[in-house]
């Protein structure tokens, strides 16, 4: 029997953070996580349960056929990412954005590890290690055991233009005092896509 897995949304657009942004990707936004930060945009009470094949079907539609590149987030992937789901996915590039608390399965093109102050991830090397800047209490140099080819500062988004100006420009001084990291700005709210 396939497992069925609680499937927040599905939708193509454009990648609106990190390395990839701008690139066309479908997300696979699963519902469900082992944490719960202030700043989390995922209803998770919101879920339709479907099976592999069922969403890399969705994932298909949803870009009419034109991509072949996923991205499953959340909440957090991990605690529902498992071999069949990936090997659903063959032939696709398959993106993962995890908080690292938990291991993934092997077959991922790209994980995206975005650490939250309170936990310890587990994941050792990634991809991309994208970190939330929240203020000058946010200490991007305690995830230097993690290794990672591209190192992602990133403002986090209060609501509050003002308070985001602020945290923005926290984020470009740390970044230029730091230069192994590089800024990220979430495109995909200043330029409003889903």
């Amino acid at each position: 029997m396939s497992a069925r897995y609680r499937v927040n949304e599905i939708f193509y657009s454009l990648q609106g953070e990190g390395a990839w942004s701008g690139v066309p990707m479908v997300f696979v936004r699963m519902a469900g996580c082992n944490l719960s930060c202030a700043f989390c945009d995922t209803r998770h009470q919101d879920f339709t349960l479907m099976t592999a094949a069922d969403i890399v079907a969705a994932a298909t539609i949803a870009c009419e056929d034109r991509c072949r590149r996923v991205v499953i987030t959340g909440g957090e992937p991990s605690l529902q990412l498992d071999r069949e789901l990936i090997d659903a996915f063959h032939g696709w590039n398959i993106h993962v954005e995890t908080n690292g608390t938990r291991p993934l399965p092997e077959g991922i093109s790209w994980v995206t590890c975005s650490p939250k102050e309170d936990e310890a991830p587990v994941l050792g090397h990634v991809d991309e290690l994208k970190v939330v800047w929240t203020g000058p209490s946010c200490d991007p140099a305690r995830y230097d055991c993690i290794t990672a080819n591209v190192r992602s500062l990133q403002p986090c988004d209060t609501g509050d233009i003002a308070l985001n100006d602020v945290l923005v420009a926290q984020a470009v001084d740390y970044v230029k005092f730091h230069p192994t990291w590089r800024l990220s700005l979430q495109t995909h709210k200043l330029i409003h896509i889903p």
